[in-house]
């Protein structure tokens, strides 16, 4: 789960942030910037939002939030549903996968957590190469690395498929933050969807939600505005309204002066 404190660059200048009466602490020699109180939203918004059209910049958001989804939950319902419900997938695709898998001699979580190690390896090397071949190493490492294990029958391809979307998906969210613990919940329901199926998959999808809910960042709820649900504030959560539709400041900073400063004169 994100940290109810958000890292933002401070190079890209989101007056928008202070402009909805919160607070920015900058430290003099790092790029980097606090923004606090950090909601559960704001990790899907970028300064880009506020540059497009309304309706464009809500599909983009929208978008953010189903590759969060996919980034967390592609793998675990995979390995739960082939495991233990196989019934739910469709013959033709079930046949498929069943004869991908008679070569190969490991189990669908520990191909999963094979595949999972190897895309992490492959991420961190490329952070840490010259960036003239660090973007040529990930991308062939990534396609080589899958070839070869599908063709040695160490995993099937429809899994290398799987991980390599949700490798993706990990890369849409505008804050690396929210990637990071995507990437450590994806461990947790991998490992309960191989044991439990999909009722373990569930049930830890509900303590993450009963947890984020819990939580404040500064006095305020983080998952605000959603949880507890604000109706005044939906306008720049899942979508993101024209400008004329935005005068107030959200209800969940505490502020007397409601009224956005660029829109007082």
């Amino acid at each position: 789960m994100a940290a109810p404190i958000r890292n933002m660059n401070a190079r890209t200048g989101r007056s928008g942030r202070l402009n909805a009466r919160r607070i920015v602490k900058a430290v003099d020699g790092t790029p980097f910037a606090l923004v606090v109180p950090a909601l559960f939203t704001q990790f899907f918004q970028s300064s880009e939002d506020y540059y497009q059209r309304a309706d464009f910049a809500t599909l983009i958001r929208l978008l953010r939030f189903l590759a969060f989804l996919l980034a967390i939950l592609t793998p675990s319902l995979y390995i739960a549903i082939t495991t233990f419900q196989p019934e739910l997938l469709p013959p033709t695709l079930l046949y498929n996968l069943a004869s991908q898998r008679e070569g190969v001699p490991f189990p669908a979580f520990l191909e999963g957590l094979i595949m999972e190690v190897i895309f992490e390896i492959l991420r961190e090397a490329s952070v840490r190469m010259p960036k003239t071949i660090g973007q040529s190493i990930s991308i062939v490492g990534t396609l080589v690395v899958g070839e070869a294990a599908v063709e040695a029958g160490l995993v099937t391809a429809g899994l290398v498929i799987v991980f390599s979307i949700t490798a993706i998906s990990n890369f849409v969210m505008p804050a690396f933050n929210i990637g990071i613990s995507a990437r450590i919940l994806r461990f947790f329901l991998m490992f309960l969807g191989a044991t439990f199926g999909l009722y373990g998959v569930f049930l830890l999808i509900i303590f993450i939600v009963v947890r984020l809910c819990s939580l404040q960042s500064f006095g305020v709820p983080y998952m605000s505005p959603t949880a507890p649900m604000h109706m005044g504030d939906q306008k720049d959560t899942l979508f993101r309204l024209p400008f004329p539709g935005m005068l107030r400041r959200p209800y969940s900073i505490k502020t007397a002066n409601r009224v956005r400063l660029h829109r007082r004169n």
